[in-house]
């Protein structure tokens, strides 16, 4: 088959290589580490007022003074550490697999065979390694607690190596002591930081299995509220909850996607000129909370433009913008050519 004819497969599908499990919630004492309960979701109802934005036609004294008179009702769920725990434990179990950049999918021989090859030609260039210190990273800077991180007077990280269901070898981080903002840990932490992406990188590659143990310990005071994964309610019946949480058997929780979402928090490589940061691997580099996509189309930086310049004209993009496309690879997707 000549390079011309060559055509991006129509089905074209790739499994997640990075497999968190949930994250569940337990409270203790950050110096007593020794007995620890599990954190549970409550509800509470509240009495709220009006304080959303006004349309000009309600901004009239009257009209607001007799909207102030109906309270704002709500029944929310809540999640918070006792009053004798100080300590909220996070604890989640990751599987690495092996065979990034294989399709689970693909009806084109000659586009699979394409993709082997390019593929084959990062992993010898590259090993993986610098994909495999961004997570690494992102594990021992627990970005993963996502809100409880925020204002905790100490985070620590334990990550252990599991083999046959016990930990073989484990490393403790100062989750505080690292940015979120780069990948450039120093001193004894950056060993450590090493020894792990070296495992992870090797997994990738499939010349090892591996599951790692990661526990995060955030002091964040004694009573203190908790924030577990909040739960998508479609169909929500009207003076139902206003805000669901997530729990696994009356344990509070983090989704397995709100986990994998910090994990691959690792894209700096996007046209950045607003400093915002790393981001999460996206085709389009979308960021809902700023409501932008950052890999644009029409700059041809987005991952489909990418892969096909990469794949179908033989244009290799920058290093950068290669550890991005096996990034998106490795975080799994349907991606086939629509008809």
């Amino acid at each position: 088959m000549t390079k011309e004819a060559l055509k991006t497969a129509s089905v074209l599908a790739f499994e997640r290589k990075l497999d968190p499990s949930d994250a569940l919630f337990h409270a203790g004492d950050w110096h007593a580490r020794d007995a620890w309960t599990a954190v549970k979701v409550r509800e509470k109802s509240v009495r709220g007022t009006i304080s959303n934005r006004l349309k000009t036609k309600d901004q009239d004294p009257a009209k607001l003074d007799a909207a102030i008179e109906n309270p704002n009702l709500q029944t929310v769920d809540v999640a918070a550490l006792p009053h004798d725990a100080d300590t909220l434990r996070v604890s989640f179990t990751l599987r690495v697999l092996g065979g990034a950049g294989v399709p689970s999918a693909c009806n084109n021989a000659d586009y699979q065979a394409k993709l082997k090859q390019t593929v084959d030609g990062y992993a010898i260039e590259h090993g993986f390694i610098e994909l495999a210190h961004r997570y690494a990273c992102n594990l021992a800077n627990a970005r993963f607690l996502w809100r409880n991180r925020v204002g905790a007077e100490q985070v620590e990280v334990q990550v252990a190596q599991l083999v046959e269901g016990r930990p073989a070898t484990q490393w403790t981080f100062d989750a505080l002591a690292l940015s979120l903002r780069d990948f450039t840990p120093q001193g004894e932490v950056a060993k450590a930081v090493d020894e792990l992406a070296t495992l992870i990188a090797e997994a990738l590659q499939g010349k090892r299995h591996l599951l790692l143990s990661v526990t995060a310990y955030a002091r964040i005071g004694a009573g203190q509220e908790v924030f577990p994964s909040q739960e998508l309610i479609l169909d929500r019946a009207r003076g139902s909850k206003s805000k669901t949480l997530y729990s696994v058997q009356d344990v509070a929780g983090i989704h397995s996607q709100k986990i994998g979402n910090a994990l691959r928090t690792i894209d700096t490589w996007y046209p950045d000129t607003e400093g915002l940061g790393p981001i999460a691997v996206e085709p389009y580099g979308s960021v809902t909370t700023q409501g932008k996509a950052y890999r644009q189309p029409k700059a041809k930086v987005d991952f489909y433009t990418l892969l096909d310049r990469w794949l179908l004209r033989d244009e290799a993009p920058s290093i950068d913008n290669q550890h991005f496309v096996l990034a998106i690879l490795i975080r799994g997707g349907v991606f086939g050519e629509a008809g």
